[in-house]
């Protein structure tokens, strides 16, 4: 019985890069372990167009340039920006204070590739392609006994961003997180093989711990898409104190070359409703949890021939929770006039988003270095997100 033949008949995906044995370091956990503060990094793949979602209607290029795409009814924010109406459930949370945007946002890196971008962005470096580990995966501090699913990626395989030294997990659902056949325990517990023993040993323990958060009842509601689906996981894992401190999800969808209106306004109706639910079912912890988002890149400032938008560059980033200052909208607005856009013709970025995770990192996980999280980056510039 190896390794992959053990994954392929079980639901358990449990990763660790580096020199040594880490696909799962050994770790013991303890059941009244304090409160850890949690980051959730959210990525919208596809590169969501960050114009149509935190509206410059102040800016009288806008409508202008998407005579036929631009939203005509957006919710006020500050009388300059204003959120797209199917956002309507995150507009209570800005108005106390408590959700945050940073506009013109953005890599400074000028591809328009989505896997160079994504990967750039999840690395955390760039331009460079010869970094293996991502930039949440160096967050994580390095303590003697780490919980076995203190890093969650949601999904069926480790986001880019959790691949690292530090071990992680990729998990569907709490409940489907389990070995199909006790016949696997018993031929682990019964190997030679001292790593492939320890390795079987863990995993068990780890499988054991979410049987433990399965009996609790949890009835907090959540919507049934797969982003409502993943926070609700996340949540469940949270609220048991479990040791959980990053965890990685995404929703795909957001490449609108045509009929970008009615794409939009079902992405962002499944968008806002699983971040407001997820907001809600926090409340008793909102200080210790902080939610960031991103997408690779932006679009297109000017609308293309199918009612849609291009490939661009920057973008807009939501965050709440973890201290975070709400209420506003973040950063320098470029003007979308045509020698304000980046290569005349997208947003140019005035705000590099590893400004925007390394604040929140750095106030969320103690020790967090930005030069150790973005190597190469020198010279971070905070927006006073955190208090």
């Amino acid at each position: 019985m190896n390794r992959r033949l053990f994954l392929k008949h079980s639901a358990v995906a449990m990763f660790g890069f580096g020199a040594t044995p880490l696909w799962l370091q050994r770790a013991a956990f303890a059941a009244d372990a304090p409160r850890k503060k949690v980051l959730i990094a959210i990525f919208q793949r596809g590169a969501v167009d960050g114009l149509n979602v935190v509206v410059p209607h102040g800016d009288r290029n806008y409508a202008a340039l998407r005579p036929n795409i631009a939203v005509k009814d957006s919710l006020d924010l500050n009388g300059f920006f204003g959120l797209h109406p199917a956002l309507a459930p995150l507009k209570p949370i800005y108005d106390a204070k408590q959700l945050a945007i940073v506009h013109a946002v953005g890599s400074p890196d000028p591809t328009r590739s989505h896997f160079d971008a994504q990967d750039y962005m999840e690395s955390g470096t760039p331009g460079r392609k010869t970094i293996s580990d991502g930039w949440l995966n160096r967050a994580l501090p390095s303590p003697p006994k780490p919980s076995p699913v203190r890093a969650v990626s949601m999904g069926t395989s480790l986001a880019r961003a959790l691949r690292g030294s530090n071990a992680a997990v990729a998990l569907q659902t709490v409940d489907g997180f389990e070995v199909r056949d006790p016949a696997y325990e018993a031929m682990y517990a019964a190997t030679v093989d001292k790593v492939m023993g320890g390795a079987g040993k863990e995993t068990f323990e780890a499988v054991k711990l979410m049987e433990s958060i399965r009996k609790r009842p949890y009835t907090a509601k959540y919507p049934n898409t797969p982003l409502g689906q993943s926070l609700l996981q996340i949540a469940r894992l949270i609220k048991a104190d479990v040791g959980l401190e990053v965890a990685f999800a995404d929703m795909g969808g957001w490449d609108t070359h045509a009929n970008e209106p009615a794409q939009l306004q079902n992405l962002l109706t499944q968008f806002g409703a699983a971040l407001a639910a997820f907001h809600a079912d926090m409340q008793d912890r909102i200080d210790d949890v902080c939610v960031v988002t991103m997408s690779e890149f932006g679009r297109t400032a000017k609308e293309n021939g199918a009612r849609g938008t291009d490939h661009g560059h920057a973008n807009a980033m939501f965050a709440f929770g973890g201290g975070v200052k709400g209420g506003e909208v973040y950063g320098e607005w470029p003007g979308l006039a045509p020698d304000q856009l980046y290569q005349q013709r997208d947003l140019a970025m005035t705000t590099d988003f590893r400004d925007v995770l390394g604040e929140l990192v750095t106030h969320q996980v103690a020790g967090a270095s930005v030069s150790r999280i973005f190597p190469g980056y020198g010279a971070p510039k905070f927006r006073g997100l955190v208090a």
